[in-house]
């Protein structure tokens, strides 16, 4: 049950799309698990002149279309929990307004003063909103805490993101901000922490002795739908990899924290991304690799080119593949490498990270059929949620014939548990002032800093290619060149289902 006993959470934005297929449904799952304060209200803030009843017919529909809980009975009881106004958001006497409004709403339902901001609109308004809130008092804790909820991106560069700390620091507590990420919602992500810190067979091996190279992988298998015009100003690095996969590759890497404490966990994470190796400009080319779709026909289907989007630019140069190697100078990691990677329009959507074991210093089977294997554990983060060891064992006969097997879990397995979106997790954390899973000020400013060198060539260096890629595959295969080793290439997740069973889409 949630420790606190009444809340407003007021949605800007609350017209949007994220409104309708993810928060909402996130809060009515919390809602019928009994979750959500027992005195609870939602405002929804937006610019469109709509009335609290057509508010509560549109997400009535959306709660239908996109639960996450098979229980629809609560869905008129919630519904009616569910008020709305509209302001002009760059108008500062309209706050005035929603303090009255919000001030009404206490008074009515007898609420205290808790309230949960969250900022489901443009990133152009994550400066504006929050001051106007502040110059009308609705930052303030004197009558109950005020917490605000800022999706990504935090900023565009370097630059961008200090403005943007600056300013909402000016007037909020690093206390109440919440940067969410929704990957760290995941259960798979939360579970390397307990993959790590919880199994005597594993911490032991997670470091440079035992640990060749560490690959994570963000593969999906749509295009950029209806976001053109927002991705062709952003492209996979900045979408994907400065906020999602380093946050990831931080957990991945981080050192046993002293206690489950919030603070005690971004401390560790924080350290990682400080502990990033810049990447010099002139070595952009030999650690980065980007890439963009073309036109591809797959399965008989024709498949557009980025180029042709809606709203791309026809000479578009954005990155819709990004590959990394960078190194985590500390004394864990000296000298592992680490590769990211995370595309469009690839055979499957998959997001996982693989830690390659070092091979046995002398392999005594490789005249035998057998090539040296390189042991895995494999740990998939969506859409099929789980863990896979992959290790060498005997085939059955005479002889020494070796061949890979797998150890397989899978969290659908776990048929009496029911695995909560990122959005509730997050959502629920956030009610409750745990902030572990969401992002601090300075992890986003680490991660700004040190992707700010190939942000600055592939801007501006002209010389430095940008491959093409047909639409179905993994990526330009120059992005194979990054991986150290002989024979070595980037893990293809569904390219031999039988051994993965990964479905491929495309």
């Amino acid at each position: 049950m949630s420790s606190t006993d009444s809340l407003i959470y007021v949605i800007f934005g609350a017209s949007g799309d994220l409104t309708k297929r993810k928060l909402i449904p996130a809060l009515y799952s919390l809602y019928i698990q009994k979750l959500l304060p027992e005195r609870f209200i939602l405002l929804g803030v937006s610019r469109s002149m709509i009335t609290t009843e057509d508010f509560r017919e549109g997400m009535k529909s959306a709660i239908n279309e996109f639960k996450e809980i098979d229980d629809a009975s609560g869905i008129d009881e919630f519904t009616a929990k569910l008020h709305y106004t509209a302001i002009q958001f760059d108008n500062v006497s309209a706050y005035f307004t929603l303090k009255q409004e919000l001030d009404t709403l206490r008074s009515q339902f007898q609420i205290g003063g808790n309230t949960v901001f969250y900022m489901s609109t443009p990133p152009s308004l994550y400066g504006i909103i929050p001051r106007h809130l502040a110059a009308v008092g609705l930052h303030q804790q004197d009558d109950g805490w005020k917490r605000l909820i800022i999706e990504k991106p935090f900023g565009y560069d370097l630059e961008s993101a200090i403005k943007l700390k600056n300013l909402l620091l000016n007037d909020w507590d690093e206390g109440q901000l919440f940067r969410i990420d929704h990957y760290l919602g995941k259960e798979t992500v939360q579970n390397l922490l307990v993959t790590r810190f919880s199994n005597g067979m594993f911490e032991p091996l997670w470091n440079r002795n035992y640990i060749h190279h560490v690959e994570i992988t963000s593969a999906e298998s749509i295009g950029v739908e209806k976001r053109g015009g927002y991705f062709d100003s952003s492209g996979s690095l900045r979408d994907m990899v400065q906020n999602h996969l380093l946050q990831v590759a931080a957990l991945t890497a981080m050192e046993p924290p002293s206690s489950l404490d919030p603070s005690a966990i971004r401390n560790e994470i924080l350290k990682v991304l400080q502990s990033l190796r810049p990447i010099r400009r002139e070595d952009v080319r030999n650690s980065a690799i980007r890439g963009q779709y073309v036109s591809s026909t797959v399965k008989g289907k024709a498949i557009k080119g980025y180029r042709e989007e809606e709203g791309v630019d026809p000479d578009s140069l954005t990155e819709t593949f990004a590959a990394l190697k960078f190194y985590i100078d500390n004394w864990r990691w000296g000298g592992v490498p680490f590769y990211i990677r995370t595309g469009k329009r690839m055979p499957t959507r998959v997001t996982e990270v693989v830690i390659h074991f070092k091979p046995t210093p002398h392999f005594l089977f490789s005249g035998h059929g057998y090539r040296q294997a390189w042991n895995q554990l494999v740990i998939r983060i969506q859409p099929d949620e789980g863990i896979l060891l992959k290790f060498g064992m005997k085939t059955p006969g005479a002889g020494f014939e070796v061949q890979n097997v797998n150890m397989d879990f899978h969290y659908k397995d776990l048929s009496n548990q029911r695995i909560p979106s990122a959005y509730e997790r997050l959502i629920f954390d956030s009610i409750n002032g745990d902030a572990t899973l969401f992002a601090r000020t300075e992890e986003l400013l680490e991660a700004w800093k040190f992707l700010a060198p190939v942000i600055e060539a592939w801007k501006n260096e002209h010389e430095v290619p940008l491959y093409g890629y047909p639409a179905g595959t993994w990526g330009p295969e120059q992005a194979d060149d990054l991986i150290e080793g002989k024979e070595m290439t980037w893990r293809y997740p569904c390219k031999n289902l039988a051994d993965d069973g990964i479905y491929c889409e495309l």
